[in-house]
């Protein structure tokens, strides 16, 4: 009943975290682009009310005329509307799915003996203090040196030196398949502490001061752009660490952090791209394109450099039933999927059993090699190629 029940609870919170994640990235891409594409007001009213910059646009039918004030409005609606939601919720249902699949079972799915073999408690610990560690190195990285001249381009060079340290230290101390989640996770709670700690509270200092009649600080609109300038770049390397898990020939890899790091810079230059692309203050002649052209060199690189060897035939029968693999199982697989644990719902301990979930077992175990879970009972290839001949023997049960 636990297994039922954390499934459903998977399930419904993977759901929400999906849902949620598409409304922050959504409304995060929207205001990027938004920024990028503003023209300086035509309208000599609105120059005069202190719009620096208008955007005219289609959609759905209709005709909109977003317009960006360089400072207070002359006067502040009655209705504002405020991006915050989004953000607290998809970090909220990202770390209940983080506690609920690897926290409270960290043995399974934190802990690799191969790697690094030591207690889940002190896993736990290790791996939630990634997530305040790299928060901390990071906004100290911002606070002392985001405001200086060219402090920009020194903030993101250290920053990718901070999350080249900690993509190596996480898959030297953990499963491969929680660091490439865990690294993630860790640059998503800074996206979202960003919202939480600068972005708002500026927000709420700048509209307080409006209405108090103060005249506002230009610092908090300058401090809450960069930020948001951050959590943008840092969204395409997030989703590529969230979705990494389906992929085991990445995080399984010996050089697997070389791998994350990869991929993570080419999504960031890939959104460097369509960040620039919407910007009309390049000129008519410039073009972004060498930062896609950058992003696309690396995924072929990767391509290239973890195309798979040749690998020398092992030896099956021509045919296996049931008989034959049996002992297999009842070594490697009943342990999680038996009459004691029937993990993910799946039990593997009898013939009819195993016939019902012939699909999912060569899937997991003979394509991806995904089971066992880091390969914790030692399943060799001998063995997989067991199971290949098993269910291409039409998955027997004698």
């Amino acid at each position: 009943m636990e297994t039922y029940l954390l499934d459903w609870a998977n399930l419904l919170l993977r759901w929400l975290h999906v849902i949620v994640a598409i409304a922050w990235i959504g409304s995060s891409f929207y205001f990027v682009f938004l920024d990028s594409s503003l023209t300086p007001p035509q309208d000599e009213q609105l120059k005069k009310d202190g719009v620096s910059g208008e955007l005219w646009a289609v959609h759905g039918g209709g005709f909109y005329h977003p317009v960006k004030f360089a400072g207070a409005p002359p006067k502040l609606p009655e209705h504002l509307h405020w991006f915050y939601w989004e953000s607290y919720s998809t970090w909220l249902s990202g770390f209940a799915l983080f506690f609920i699949s690897y926290l409270w079972s960290p043995s399974v799915y934190l802990i690799d003996p191969n790697i690094h073999d030591w207690s889940p408690a002190a896993a736990i610990t290790s791996a939630l203090a990634f997530l305040v560690v790299f928060w901390l190195a990071y906004d100290a990285i911002c606070r002392t040196l985001g405001e200086k001249k060219n402090g920009d381009a020194l903030v993101g060079a250290l920053v990718l030196v901070l999350v080249c340290v900690a993509a190596y230290a996480a898959t030297h101390l953990f499963a491969g398949r929680a660091a490439f989640l865990l690294v993630g996770a860790m640059i998503a709670t800074a996206m979202s502490a960003n919202v939480f700690f600068w972005i708002i509270p500026g927000q709420r200092t700048v509209v307080a001061d409006i209405k108090a009649g103060r005249p506002v600080d230009p610092i908090h609109g300058k401090r809450g752009k960069q930020r948001s300038v951050h959590n943008t770049y840092f969204t395409l390397p997030v989703l590529f660490a969230m979705l990494s898990n389906h992929y085991s020939f990445t995080y399984t890899h010996e050089l697997n952090w070389l791998i994350l790091i990869g991929m993570m810079f080419a999504g960031a230059a890939i959104r460097q791209f369509f960040v620039m692309r919407h910007g009309h203050k390049l000129g008519r002649n410039a073009h972004p394109w060498p930062y896609a052209a950058v992003g696309v060199v690396a995924l072929l690189a990767l391509i290239v450099w973890l195309r798979p060897a040749p690998v020398e035939a092992v030896a099956a029968p021509e045919t296996v039933g049931y008989t034959e693999i049996k002992p297999v199982i009842d070594q490697r697989c009943v342990m999680c999927h038996g009459e004691a644990l029937q993990s993910k719902n799946v039990r593997l301990d009898s013939p009819e059993a195993l016939k019902q979930h012939a699909q999912t077992v060569y899937q997991q175990v003979v394509v991806m090699k995904l089971m066992p879970m880091n390969n914790a009972t030692g399943l060799t290839e001998a063995e997989r190629a067991l199971f290949a001949k098993w269910f291409e023997s039409g998955a027997r049960v004698k």
